[in-house]
């Protein structure tokens, strides 16, 4: 596979060369970036970083947010140009675990948005290593501490693009809202790059910023998170948008809910709904699920790179629940700084922190996040299900489960909600019990004005248990 191995800014000079005036980035209110821009700016940023010092190897970080994604993509592809190892993270981590974080990684060199870097608008006069370390991303954080996950060049370059069928070529225009520091935002920089469509993002995320996106631009391309596909469902954008231009609409981050799977069906009439799943680990291995309305509980149709495991390591049958590993790409990726790689990455494989099973059809089902699962006296309670649930209730727009400790059976049922009108908890008990099993039911009902959620769009349960002490 070495062969095929090629670094970053290899992949943006030739582009460059044979689609120069091809616009790679459109920030709303802020302007675009063609390729052959693009490839010069970060030439000119390249030498201000070996003028400062900086050398091959060198960890760099990147703190920006939404408004800089076009002088983040100048400086991440700058870093890679000088050989160093891009550190993305997002200014709106709170300034002592950004330090942490850039202790960690070893960061030399700092550069925020604002930031300027120049020099010479030339080729820079560093050879790549292809097998190096490109960037250190670090994960959402939700269960525990953040930890760095690093890749290689070759892993952001792999599989190579045929220039013939590029990705996405139903679509002149790509948009997202996803931040930077997150894997989902990396793979869209990187779409970008690659891809056929101009990839279209805003500074911040709102229902109706991001659907006059769409419109304005006729996007054949959408991907959101299910924080956000709430969101454009809860302020009815299909009733002033025309979104029927949108062919593909993409999930990422997590698994959409079955009752925001199916209205986006119905909110994006022309759009195919698809479920993305891999992790900061495992990328840019992903299975591709399309949402399937006759298996509502599904993912979707899982392709042959993924795997149940039982406990004792052995295959897991259809309908028996295990664990689920994605098999990684050619160059994987590794934890950076950590001993324990096993627990994660072992044989070509990485394991997803995911509990599921697949049907006799090949279907994908996921149980729960394998850290999220309550384990409530004898039983084994799934939050993904108890969610499910939720999200049918009529006045409930968002709904995050967790477990708090129990006196008698250890830990039990809590649930968050973003309600649309008053609910009460026996209430929303009496709705459940006509869906869920009597262990299944919360016992603690949370009413918040929005679920805490990290740069990713993910929910962070710990803060919700740290609220239900209170």
């Amino acid at each position: 596979m070495v062969q095929s191995a090629r670094p970053v800014p290899a992949l943006l000079s030739s582009r460059a060369a044979t689609d120069p005036d091809h616009e790679a980035l459109i920030v709303a209110g802020r302007g675009g970036l063609t390729l052959a821009e693009w490839d010069e700016r970060s030439d000119a940023a390249a030498h201000g970083l070996l003028d400062q010092g900086v050398r091959p190897g060198d960890r760099v970080a990147l703190v920006f947010g939404g408004r800089d994604w076009l002088d983040y993509a100048v400086s991440w592809m700058a870093v890679l140009k000088a050989g160093a190892v891009a550190v993305p993270l997002s200014d709106r981590l709170a300034e002592p675990e950004l330090a942490r974080l850039i202790k960690h990684c070893g960061a030399t060199t700092l550069i925020r948005g604002g930031d300027e870097l120049s020099g010479p608008a030339e080729p820079v006069p560093v050879k790549v290593d292809p097998l190096g370390y490109a960037q250190i991303l670090y994960t959402s954080g939700t269960t525990g501490q953040p930890k760095g996950v690093a890749a290689s060049h070759a892993n952001l370059t792999f599989p190579p693009v045929h220039p013939k069928r590029r990705p996405f070529a139903h679509s002149r225009h790509l948009v997202h809202a996803f931040p930077i520091g997150t894997n989902a935002g990396q793979v869209m920089l990187l779409h970008a790059l690659s891809a056929a469509p101009t990839v279209v993002t805003l500074p911040l995320f709102t229902p109706a910023r991001f659907a006059a996106l769409i419109e304005s631009y006729a996007a054949g391309t959408v991907f959101v998170v299910p924080a956000m596909a709430i969101e454009l469902l809860g302020a009815r954008v299909q009733d002033r948008h025309d979104l029927s231009s949108v062919l593909l609409l993409g999930s990422a981050a997590a698994a959409l809910p079955p009752r925001v799977a199916a209205e986006l069906t119905e909110a994006f009439p022309n759009a195919t709904v698809a479920n993305y799943y891999t992790s900061t680990e495992a990328a840019p291995a992903q299975t591709i699920m399309i949402y399937d309305p006759d298996r509502p509980g599904a993912l979707g149709h899982a392709a042959g790179n993924l795997k149940i495991v039982t406990a004792d390591g052995d295959p897991a049958p259809p309908g028996e629940t295990g664990e689920v590993w994605l098999r990684a790409a050619a160059h994987s990726r590794a934890y950076y700084g950590e001993q324990r790689q096993q627990d994660t990455f072992q044989d070509g494989w990485v394991r997803m922190g995911d509990l599921g099973y697949l049907d006799d059809d090949g279907y994908l089902y996921l149980v729960d996040r394998e850290s999220d699962v309550i384990k409530s006296g004898a039983f084994k309670v799934s939050t993904l299900q108890v969610e499910a649930a939720l999200h049918e209730h009529p006045a409930v727009a968002e709904a995050s489960v967790f477990g708090v400790p129990h006196p008698v059976m250890g830990m039990a049922v809590a649930a968050a909600v973003v309600s649309r009108e008053p609910v009460t908890l026996a209430g929303v008990r009496a709705f459940l019990a006509e869906r869920l099993a009597q262990h299944e039911l919360p016992t603690r009902l949370l009413l918040v004005a929005a679920l805490p959620r990290n740069a990713a769009g993910k929910v962070v349960k710990r803060e919700l248990r740290s609220m239900a002490e209170e």
